[in-house]
């Protein structure tokens, strides 16, 4: 069933969340939490642990102990009680680890750890190096390093309330004999009320940095400063810095099963706003939007992701910067996934090489009464730099997938019901309008959510898709939005299924299954 539209409170603190990032000074984090903690979580007590590994005997590394002093200082000063392990063996980091967990379990408040140093993977697995390692065969490497996977299960019995992981442990496999591994860390997904942050994407390597801090870590320095920014757009914000300054070489990425903001620097206050206010924030994202897409330069991509990483707009952002880098020459890295790695669902990019005479059959059944209403189907006839048009004009869609113009006549702002890249927990945002052919107009605003990964079978067949859940409204009026949608981003580039449940007031107005028929790909 469709939950009923949330009252004028509930919606205005949603979308207050939403709201853009004030410039409020830098002030000490004990004065903010004070003064007014944004939530209960940012009221919590917060530990760290920050290990450093530069003096390996035979592969020695330039910045990690630089990058964790750093980090120690600066998590200090934003209220973590912080224990360091500089150059520690590997009895020294077993020990430290175990001393967090029991510190965290104590405390039930917020836990980071950070680790800068060698660390490699091997059969999917992932392993911090102490100093005393001494690598030359695979056996060698339970014995002598530290399993991620098995520290991760022993903090997560600490029952504290939130963990932050940070990896910046991304460098080749430097050690010699016949120790064969992959290329930087495998990918995981974030156990359960966790961020995990990679330097890099997994498959990938790190810079050590040329400077006395490495690449991601003097990226990630500054950030962690910025006052009122939730965690997840201060690590958005060192993507893009890290990437730009690497050329496209560095990635940094994350997984995330957070359910409340984190503020590093909490805001002095949560002021409900008006709902004039969140119209006002709106306008001001949405017409600098407008203008980044004028522009059609790359560093107004990038001011408008600086402002807003989590912004409605910011997943059709990341569509552009990526293509106006690539034509610049960016050779970008890709994140690897392989189907076969145990602990993790893996990461979907869709393929948006469309092609003049792809075709997509839907068939529409009601959900509550499961007749079939109708089949239709959408052929391409024209591929733009920005579109896809189907049926010579009938239907129009962006290059995600989302709907520009329907067959009806309506008319869509731009909207990110589908975005370019999946992965479980990912969340983001939409809000656009829909501009009717015979007048009138709605405005929606969606939250939505990959939450899980699952086989489906539909008559054009089986596929493993990303399972996405999103809630809203219509603005205005009493009429709440649910959709369900699956999708294999790398096999088709458009949704699988979608169930669609509105309604208004106490009564359903629609209910709604679409299921892929039939695709053809054009040669």
């Amino acid at each position: 069933m469709c939950p009923s539209r949330p009252n004028q409170t509930g919606r205005r603190l949603a979308l207050q969340r939403l709201a853009a990032l004030s410039a409020a000074p830098l002030l000490p984090w004990s004065r903010l939490a004070q003064a007014s903690p944004a939530s209960t979580l940012n009221a919590l007590p917060r530990t760290a642990l920050v290990v450093g590994n530069s003096r390996y005997k035979d592969v020695p590394l330039k910045n990690p102990a630089n990058d964790a002093g750093a980090m120690a200082e600066d998590l200090k000063k934003l209220g973590f009680n912080v224990v360091s392990q500089l150059d520690a063996d590997r009895i020294a980091m077993e020990n430290a680890i175990r001393s967090y967990g029991e510190q965290l379990a104590k405390s039930r408040g917020v836990g980071l750890f950070y680790y800068a140093g060698h660390g490699l993977q091997v059969s999917w697995r992932n392993f911090l190096v102490p100093v005393d390692a001494s690598l030359g065969r695979a056996d060698d490497i339970p014995r002598q390093t530290v399993d991620l996977a098995a520290m991760l299960g022993g903090i997560g019995k600490a029952g504290n309330a939130m963990n932050i992981v940070i990896l910046d442990a991304c460098r080749d496999n430097p050690f010699g004999g016949d120790l064969k591994s992959g290329k930087g860390l495998s990918q995981m997904d974030a156990p359960i009320g966790t961020l995990l942050a990679y330097a890099t994407a997994p498959g990938n390597v790190a810079s050590d940095g040329s400077g006395s801090n490495g690449l991601y870590t003097e990226n990630l320095l500054r950030e962690v400063r910025s006052p009122e920014a939730k965690i997840e757009d201060v690590f958005k914000r060192v993507r893009l810095a890290v990437r730009r300054a690497s050329q496209g070489q560095q990635i940094p990425w994350e997984s995330t099963s957070l359910e409340e903001d984190f503020y590093f620097i909490p805001p002095v206050s949560l002021k409900k706003l008006s709902e004039g206010e969140l119209e006002r924030q709106f306008a001001e994202e949405a017409a600098q939007w407008e203008r980044t897409q004028q522009s059609g330069r790359i560093a107004a991509v990038e001011d408008y992701l600086k402002r807003y990483p989590s912004g409605r707009f910011s997943e059709l952002a990341q569509v552009r910067l990526d293509r106006l880098l690539a034509k610049q020459g960016e050779k970008k890295i890709r994140l690897v996934s392989a189907v076969a790695n145990p602990f993790s669902k893996g990461t979907g990019a869709l393929d948006m090489s469309y092609r003049v005479g792809d075709s997509y059959i839907y068939s529409k059944t009601d959900l509550l009464t499961k007749i079939e209403s109708r089949k239709g189907g959408n052929r391409v006839t024209e591929v733009t730099d920005e579109q896809v048009v189907y049926n010579k004009g009938a239907m129009v869609t962006d290059l995600l997938g989302n709907l520009i113009r329907r067959r009806d006549g309506a008319s869509f702002s731009p909207s990110q019901m589908f975005i370019g890249e999946y992965s479980l927990g990912k969340k983001w945002t939409t809000r656009y309008a829909i501009s009717f052919a015979k007048g009138g107009e709605d405005k929606i605003e969606l939250d939505l959510k990959v939450v899980g990964k699952e086989t489906i079978t539909v008559p054009a067949g089986t596929f493993d898709c990303f399972k996405v859940e999103a809630q809203g409204w219509v603005l205005g009026i009493s009429q709440s939005m649910e959709y369900t949608y699956w999708i294999a981003p790398d096999k088709v580039n458009r949704h699988i299924a979608m169930d669609i449940w509105w309604r208004k007031g106490n009564r359903i107005s629609r209910s709604e299954r679409q299921e892929l028929v039939a695709y053809t790909r054009a040669d």
